[in-house]
């Protein structure tokens, strides 16, 4: 797996990008509601570098994958745990989740590898409490 620089805007997209992703299935109505609520602009990316960060993230997975049958079959705690800890900043964190959470709901279904994706990053950024 790629990485990026610390609390850079490629390190904060990708983790939204993985969350995008982790269902298997990337809706229209996710994608909407990303570049709806302006995420190149927001996190600092030049326009047509998220879509670049969601692809680069599908080649390191493909890259990973062996025998499993999900693309993120080889995303586990460690793994995710490490893309976490490029992003320390805590504004930067919260527009992650801000943006997690729009692609999460766009389709009105929270799937199990989304939430998986979500629970992980609030306990890992010690933010259980302010979802609450």
């Amino acid at each position: 797996m790629r990485s990026y620089s610390h609390n850079s805007p490629q390190a904060a997209a990708r983790i939204v990008a993985l969350l995008l992703i982790a269902d298997g299935h990337v809706s229209r109505s996710e994608m909407d509601a990303l570049y709806g609520r302006d995420i190149e602009r927001e996190l600092g990316l030049p326009p047509g570098e998220f879509a670049q960060v969601l692809h680069t993230l599908c080649e390191d997975l493909l890259m990973g994958m062996r025998d499993r049958r999900l693309l993120t079959g080889s995303i586990d705690d460690a793994t995710l745990a490490a893309l976490l800890a490029e992003v320390s900043d805590a504004p930067l964190r919260h527009k992650v989740l801000y943006f997690a959470d729009a692609a999460a709901t766009a389709d009105h279904h929270v799937a199990p590898a989304e939430a998986w994706v979500m629970g992980f990053a609030l306990k890992h950024w010690h933010l259980r409490e302010a979802q609450a």
